[in-house]
């Protein structure tokens, strides 16, 4: 019987750590500087629906100076939409990395350069950009990291607006 108890309690305890063991920041940013390297890749090809994998279902993504996209269909319709207006070329560098058991957050710096072709929206030109961004990420269930919040913040002045 002590055995059984025992083992009863090694178990439960065992149980118990299940969910929350440490989660080494280091590990967590090689993954996430791998899946930045993706999006780069994704984002120059236009293959917007492995990007859009990337994101949680309840994403929320808020890029400057727009409403934000909520949700990956959002992100997958505005995003396979402005791929087809030229190429994007996207710099992601990872600054710093914070994680604690499926949750991190990332803290970076973009740069981005962006050529239209004919499709683009009249009067939409060349443009570059730079800034900082933070993204939240999650460890879903099904094993894979998960962009939930991505904040870029450009450093550059907002283009005029006409009056």
């Amino acid at each position: 019987m002590r055995v059984v108890l025992t083992a009863a309690a090694f178990l439960a305890g065992v149980l118990s750590c299940i969910g929350e063991a440490e989660t080494d920041p280091g590990d967590v940013r090689a993954v996430i500087e791998r899946r930045n390297a993706d999006f780069e890749r994704w984002y120059a090809k236009g293959e917007i629906d492995s990007a859009a994998m990337m994101f949680a279902e309840d994403a929320w993504q808020m890029p400057p100076n727009l409403p934000p996209l909520v949700g990956r269909q959002a992100y997958r319709d505005f995003w396979s939409q402005a791929t087809g207006w030229g190429d994007w070329m996207f710099d992601l560098r990872t600054e710093d990395v914070t994680a604690a058991g499926r949750v991190a957050v990332e803290r970076g710096s973009y740069s981005l350069r962006f050529t239209p072709n004919d499709a683009a929206p009249e009067g939409m030109g060349p443009f570059d950009d730079e800034g900082n961004y933070v993204v939240y990420w999650r460890l879903d269930p099904d094993g894979v990291w998960r962009v939930v919040w991505d904040a870029p913040v450009s450093t550059k002045p907002a283009p005029a607006q006409a009056e």
